[in-house]
């Protein structure tokens, strides 16, 4: 009997040499790995714009795992295809939030991010979300990409009204939004329209489309026949582009003036349509156009790892390595607070705010998270699109706080 337990505890040891059998095999997965989990779309209808975005994401995230993690502590991306499809994306969490090491999250629709902000309620994650700005009136766990919506399109009534100056115009400019008929597209104005009526600018009735629309004529032709002077237009590209094809077609580009929120023309919409984009502002968050493909950064990442030329390049891809940049500084600031063996999604949390003023290379502007903040940012930049190319028009500038301007339940 005492041969057989010494024989036992020799094979026993041997196992635990080999790595086999460790008490410790537990703690240190946690401590040496964590997850991010990015519901992304890649094959639906905002797949123009979270495809680069979370190429970029995965690749900074492998960059980071190259030089061998967050102070040794590498980090798992998990992507999942939900098609901008709520009931896909709720599925997806509620499958992967059993696992421990996911903690932070993204998400890329805004309808989505208010379902998902009643089931974290008790039990917080870090959320990316593009921009609603009810994360930034509600504070939660819900952190944007950028300047809230609403912020993004009071920066442009700013622009709006330099520009009216500029061309000489008399009497109070109006502008119109031109979006998609859901939350998102509605969502701008939340806070936006009651910085446009304080600044002076007439905010006219929207014209909102259902997801997919291919022919604008009906909605531009209304909004030529109420007098606007600015059309403020959203959705994913290639819809800008297609507006712009539409409206160039109309002749409305005569007498108005299209801008595009974040998600508009691209390198796929100047490839496509470049004379009828030819004008069209757009204002971003991120660099796009030539500011991106000048960017050491972004060359450096973009060739690495898609090796692929800059031209292919959509600017989308600097959301990610900012969202990269912003995961990887809170993970370090949470293991210089607790240890690399206590990385739960609360310290997560907890750290996401403390690193206010991050800088992101210019890739985006610095992060403004903070425990009373949930943009990611307080700067964009305008860029017009001339001769098939996205060029920028003015530095970055401070967007204002339009979220605070609205009433919120």
């Amino acid at each position: 009997m005492r041969r057989d337990r010494i024989r036992w505890l020799l094979v026993w040891l041997a196992f635990a040499l080999l790595g086999c059998v460790s008490p410790l095999t537990s703690a240190q997965a946690i401590a040496k790995e964590v997850a991010f989990l990015d519901l992304s779309d890649f094959t639906g209808p905002v797949a123009g714009l979270t495809v680069p975005a979370s190429s970029g994401l995965e690749d900074y995230i492998k960059s980071v795992n190259e030089k061998g993690g967050v102070e040794g502590v590498k980090i798992k991306y998990i992507g999942v295809d939900t098609r901008y499809d709520v009931a896909r994306t709720i599925s997806a969490f509620k499958r992967y939030a059993r696992d421990p090491q996911v903690v932070a999250m993204g998400i890329c629709s805004t309808p989505a991010g208010k379902m998902l902000q009643r089931l974290t309620r008790e039990q917080p994650i870090v959320c990316t979300v593009p921009g609603d700005g009810e994360f930034q009136a509600h504070l939660g766990n819900f952190f944007t990409w950028g300047p809230t919506y609403q912020d993004a399109f009071a920066a442009t009534i700013d622009w709006v009204l330099k520009d009216w100056k500029e061309k000489g115009k008399e009497g109070d400019p109006s502008i119109a939004v031109l979006s998609w008929d859901n939350a998102y597209g509605r969502e701008m104005l939340r806070g936006g329209k009651e910085y446009a009526e304080k600044k002076g600018v007439k905010v006219l009735k929207s014209e909102l489309f259902p997801t997919g629309t291919l022919k604008y004529d009906i909605y531009l032709s209304r909004l030529a026949e109420a007098g606007a002077n600015y059309v403020y237009v959203g959705g994913v590209d290639p819809t800008q582009t297609n507006i712009m094809r539409d409206a160039t077609r109309l002749g409305l580009t005569k007498d108005i003036k299209f801008i595009s929120d974040y998600w508009g023309p691209t390198a796929l919409g100047t490839s496509l349509h470049p004379e009828a984009l030819e004008g069209m502002v757009v204002v971003s968050f991120f660099l796009r156009g030539e500011d991106a493909q000048n960017n050491e950064m972004m060359k450096k990442f973009w060739t690495t790892y898609r090796k692929r030329p800059m031209k292919e390049m959509n600017g989308g891809y600097a959301i990610g390595l900012g969202l990269g940049m912003s995961l990887e500084a809170a993970i370090k600031d949470a293991i210089k607070r607790v240890g690399p063996d206590k990385l739960t999604r609360d310290e997560i949390y907890k750290s996401y705010q403390n690193i206010t003023g991050l800088d992101r290379q210019g890739v985006v502007g610095p992060v403004a998270y903070a425990p009373k903040v949930r943009r990611a940012s307080d700067v964009v930049k305008f860029y017009v699109v001339k001769s098939g190319k996205i060029i920028p028009i003015t530095d970055w500038v401070e967007a204002p706080n339009a979220v605070a301007l609205h009433k919120w339940e």
